[in-house]
């Protein structure tokens, strides 16, 4: 039995490993993780991530961020739309997270986009997960 949904794992992988006080960790690699962690560290929730092969196999490492308390920078990390229900929203209909606090990732037809990038592109999409 394959995995049903990888973006999931990702976000459980990052969210398990923050509260655990890792450094690093890796995860199999695909194009729509790689663009989910480009925004993560564009938006400052991650340290940094790089693609790795070995043996054959792409893996996606993500450097976690951590605050002056030693307390992840990445506080909750929630997946909206699922393969088994997926959420779409226009651009007018982007949530905020936490008041603003928070952040939306999007996949978008110009890609995948913080909430803020995509009000900006003035695109709507698929409503990955919220994060703060």
């Amino acid at each position: 039995m394959g995995m049903t949904d990888p973006v999931a794992d990702m976000l459980t992988r990052i969210r398990n490993a923050g509260m655990a006080k890792h450094k690093k960790i890796d995860m199999p690699s695909s194009r729509q993780k790689i663009a989910i962690a480009s925004v993560l560290k564009d938006l400052g929730y991650i340290k940094n991530f790089k693609a790795v092969t070995e043996d054959k196999f792409e893996t996606l490492r993500i450097y976690l961020k951590y605050d002056d308390g030693n307390a992840p920078v990445i506080h909750e990390i929630q997946r909206v739309s699922r393969p088994s229900r997926r959420v779409y929203v226009g651009c007018e209909d982007i949530p905020k997270v936490k008041n603003g606090l928070g952040c939306a990732i999007l996949s978008t037809s110009k890609g995948v986009l913080s909430d803020e990038g995509a009000r900006r592109a003035e695109v709507g999409g698929e409503l990955i997960c919220k994060i703060w």
